[in-house]
């Protein structure tokens, strides 16, 4: 399968000569779902800037569609959600804002209008859109931002915690929107719980700013002692069921527990 990003010997270096990531090796497939797990401070915003290309790597090389190394080449098949949702709520209103991107490109009003009304449904923003961005709550905020970056529907998603601010309302919500996308997707986030709704292989970074490990959701998350190490704790329904269940058989999400609790097969 064609790789959409492929990073060798990647490192990134701050001018006051910090090190924050180094020896970063990854590929990312077309319509692969990453989810890149590590404590606070161990490179994992960093990495998705030089990933999603808006800063360079210090040094190595970062290949995008295996065809250029140029991410202005093919920014607009980059969606990047950075960590602060203020970043991307510039305009008069949500609206505007939502709607930056798909003009900026280029693309058909019509189907940019329908496109927003799509989001707004998923997102629960129809009451929001003709709103000035900074008198949103931060929830409300983080809906609009993960909008704004839906809304020119790139091929590649780099997210830097999409659930970080969102409620339990509209957290499942948030899922669906990307269980829904078709390209490739990262997501950057220290917290392990909702990983393997959205996830099918881990990148576990570091303190460092190396690669710890890789691997699949379950082979990752299910390795206390791995974890532990990097400063990070297992899932809750792995920490409920491990020394219960062998490690093939412990449920992974909340959803998996329940039904495995209602069958009673245990």
């Amino acid at each position: 399968m064609e790789s959409v990003i492929d990073a060798s010997g990647v490192r990134h270096e701050y001018p006051d000569g910090t090190t924050a990531i180094k020896s970063i090796e990854i590929t990312i497939e077309q319509k692969e779902r990453v989810a890149v797990i590590g404590a606070n401070g161990s490179g994992k915003t960093t990495l998705q800037l030089v990933l999603g290309g808006l800063v360079e790597p210090t040094a190595g090389s970062i290949e995008f569609f295996e065809t250029t190394t140029d991410a202005e080449a093919v920014r607009e098949q980059l969606g990047v959600l950075l960590q602060n949702p203020d970043d991307y709520l510039f305009n008069t209103t949500v609206r505007e804002d939502i709607e930056y991107g798909p003009a900026q490109l280029g693309h058909d009003r019509a189907t940019t209008e329908r496109r927003i009304k799509s989001l707004a449904d998923t997102l629960g923003l129809d009451e929001l859109l003709d709103r000035p961005p900074f008198r949103l709550s931060g929830g409300e905020k983080q809906r609009a931002a993960i909008a704004s970056v839906f809304a020119f529907k790139p091929d590649v998603l780099l997210l830097d915690e999409p659930f970080g601010a969102v409620d339990a309302t509209y957290r499942k919500r948030v899922r669906s929107l990307l269980s829904n996308h078709t390209g490739a997707m990262l997501v950057f986030t220290p917290s392990l719980d909702l990983v393997p709704a959205i996830a099918n292989r881990v990148i576990l970074m570091s303190q460092d700013g190396s690669i710890a490990a890789k691997g699949s959701v379950r082979e990752v998350l299910t390795d206390r002692a791995l974890l532990s190490n990097h400063g990070l704790r297992p899932p809750q329904t792995v920490q409920i069921f491990e020394g219960v269940l062998p490690t093939a058989d412990i449920p992974l999400t909340a959803e998996a527990a329940r039904k495995l609790l209602a069958s009673q097969e245990f």
